[in-house]
């Protein structure tokens, strides 16, 4: 029998519907991922389910003695609640006595005692101690201070005193809004983990691919008001979703074209409308209405990186540098680093360790406190930020990107403002509307537009990925791979990683840095662990030093250390498939530099070069430069990538 199930849901906020006539069914123990463009309606969707938005039509049935519980997306703002008052919430009545005697526990006078008393004989009356072990044990497992306030924790930590608040009342269907958002790896993993044993069903929204992948039993779409089930993993799903797109797109071209016979037909002369076929004319009739109530699919997103002048070969110079906060709390140690123009640098490491505090020493916002850091020339720095912190929430999407301009300037081309948004799937009605009442995706796509609009030659994107959709997710990816500035990226996300990232820096936590070549599964096919798995691993293996083939981006600590981390660096990484594509690639690429260098320096050795106008020789000057510049990286990243191969 089904657990939950949602017949003929229909629900508007606007001229379109958000869900039209929708269906599901969920059956005990199903995995559903439920995706979907940003702000076509998945997270309100989860809100009809759980009983917090009641649709225009249909029915929501949920089978009688089952269990819901809810992951938010939206973290609370200002709680001041302990954690546990916050999982203690989950049973309505007992819990609140729990909190109440948990609270008078830290007391010792008089009223106290006596007030305690009273609460636990209500709480032995309500089982509310069994309750209280389940509380305390899931606390626990998720090591968090019962009496830590939310307001003191970082997002992932609240994400995961929410998590408990969710599974401990062992619901038999759990409802997950983007939950790896602001987790860190070793979290996402373990969350992973919990949730396999999971008995229960459970529902999901993420764009986080990774995970869909291993969570996922089956993929739910809501597209353009409906939902659309796909029996299939996540793999499979993109096949079959691309397969009925062509099909979608051939059988609406026929339609197209018998509609526009049918129109040709009726503008037939004066003689053939007096003997036209009536029923064909009503029949035309519904095929204009029919053609009138299509939704069409919402485009892709379309941006591009506005490039400014390139900055210097070097970037980032780091040698023996180091930074301690004024309490003495040493956060950065010993960090030797060469950052250089084009790098794509990936920072992994546990939340807390230090990783945004390392991109303000690379970009010269922080001093170290130790050694030196040399900056590059000519550096200019575009910031995402991933608590959306220059979003204006009161303004509308227009106004925070003009800044009182009407047109923009994009790669030198002018484009006026709302052209420019639409290019990220702002319709000019939506960019007109307050940034408060946008999804997250939203959020993080109009920053994306104000992040883009502004020339730099230095990306840093503090954890870009959270709330994207999958289909702008991967256009970042194109071009933050095609752009030729540096790249400096923080994410848990371990695909997105893997697709952009040259180079990943890893922060244990105690202050060092090490630097590997690739993205993050490189990073774990180097042996790379965080200090929580090599905890919980056996003796011999946490003793092994598997892993410490860095490129020595910290100095070890002993003369036996950097022995080992020397012999490691001798044996360059495995290629892996990205990089093997692009090695097969880079000879053209290098042949076609030579040939176009060749002939820029033709054009310089004629005769007459210098006859012509300023501008003219300055132009072709410049082109030469560029191309020997790009020939020079070209080879250096050829000559790397071979050294890699022959070492595999």
């Amino acid at each position: 029998m089904p657990l939950l199930t949602l017949e003929n849901i229909s629900l508007a906020f606007g001229m379109q519907p958000l869900l039209d006539h929708a269906s599901l069914i969920i059956e005990p123990g199903e995995r559903v991922c439920l995706l979907g463009r940003n702000g076509e309606g998945k997270s309100t969707l989860l809100k009809i389910i759980a009983g917090d938005v009641t649709p225009d039509g249909g029915v929501v049935r949920l089978d009688s003695g089952a269990k819901l519980a809810v992951l938010p997306q939206m973290l609370p703002t200002d709680d001041t609640r302990t954690a546990y008052d916050v999982v203690s919430g989950a049973f309505p009545e007992t819990g609140e006595l729990l909190a109440r005697f948990h609270h008078l526990s830290h007391q010792a006078d008089e009223a106290s005692l006596d007030e305690m008393m009273k609460v636990q004989e209500r709480l032995e009356a309500l089982d509310g101690w069994r309750l209280d072990q389940k509380v305390t044990a899931i606390l626990q497992q998720y090591r968090i201070d019962p009496d830590q306030t939310l307001n003191t924790l970082s997002g992932g930590w609240q994400r995961r005193v929410l998590l408990a608040k969710a599974l401990v009342a062992e619901p038999d269907i759990l409802l997950l809004d983007e939950p790896t958002n602001h987790l860190d790896v070793p979290a996402i993993a373990w969350l992973e983990d919990a949730l396999a044993q999971f008995r229960g069903a459970i529902v999901f929204v993420s764009h986080d691919r990774a995970f869909i992948r291993r969570m996922a039993s089956r993929v739910v779409e809501l597209d353009r008001g409906h939902l659309v089930s796909f029996a299939a993993s996540y793999d499979k799903y993109l096949e079959l979703k691309e397969k009925a797109l062509e099909e979608e797109e051939r059988q609406n071209a026929l339609f197209d074209k018998r509609l526009k016979q049918e129109e040709a037909w009726i503008r037939q002369g004066i003689k053939a409308r007096r003997t036209r076929n009536m029923g064909r004319v009503r029949a035309l009739r519904a095929m204009r209405e029919e053609r009138r109530q299509r939704r069409e699919r919402v485009g892709t997103a379309s941006f591009s990186v506005e490039d400014a002048s390139r900055s210097g070969k070097l970037v980032v110079d780091a040698s023996h540098a180091g930074f301690r906060y004024p309490d003495g709390r040493e956060v950065i140690r010993d960090l030797t680093l060469t950052i250089l123009r084009g790098d794509k640098i990936g920072l992994v490491g546990e939340n807390g360790t230090g990783k945004t505090t390392l991109v303000r020493l690379l970009l010269g916002d922080l001093e170290p406190t130790e050694g030196h850091i040399r900056l590059g020339t000519n550096r200019q720095v575009a910031y995402f930020d991933q608590l959306r912190g220059e979003l204006d929430l009161e303004r509308n999407a227009l106004d925070n990107l003009s800044e009182g301009r009407e047109f923009i300037e994009i790669n030198g081309q002018q484009k006026h403002v709302l052209g420019y948004l639409q290019e990220f799937l702002f319709s000019p009605e939506r960019a007109r509307s307050p940034v408060r009442v946008f999804s997250g995706g939203e959020r993080a796509r109009l920053l994306l537009a104000k992040l883009f609009s502004k020339p730099a030659n230095i990306l840093v994107l503090d954890e870009p990925t959270n709330d994207l959709d999958v289909e702008t997710l991967e256009l970042l990816e194109e071009r933050l791979v095609d752009f030729a500035g540096t790249v400096i990226v923080i994410s848990h996300d371990r695909e997105f990683l893997d697709n952009i990232a040259t180079d990943t820096l890893f922060l244990d936590g105690s202050g060092q840095v090490r630097e590997y070549v690739g993205g993050y599964s490189d990073w774990r096919r180097q042996g790379g662990r965080f200090p929580t798995e090599l905890e919980s691993s056996t003796p011999g293996e946490s003793g092994s030093g598997k892993g410490a083939s860095p490129r020595a981006a910290s100095a070890p600590e002993s003369g036996k250390a950097t022995a080992s981390v020397v012999a490691t660096e001798k044996k360059p990484a495995k290629l892996s498939y990205k990089h093997k594509r692009e090695l097969e690639q880079l000879p053209g690429q290098i042949e076609a530099l030579e040939s176009q260098l060749e002939s820029l320096n033709g054009q310089v050795s004629a005769p007459d070069f210098y006859q012509q106008g300023t501008e003219a020789v300055n132009a072709v000057l410049k082109e030469l430069a560029d191309t020997e510049a790009s020939l020079e990286q070209a080879m250096e990243r050829w000559m790397e990538l071979e050294e890699m191969q022959g070492g595999g």
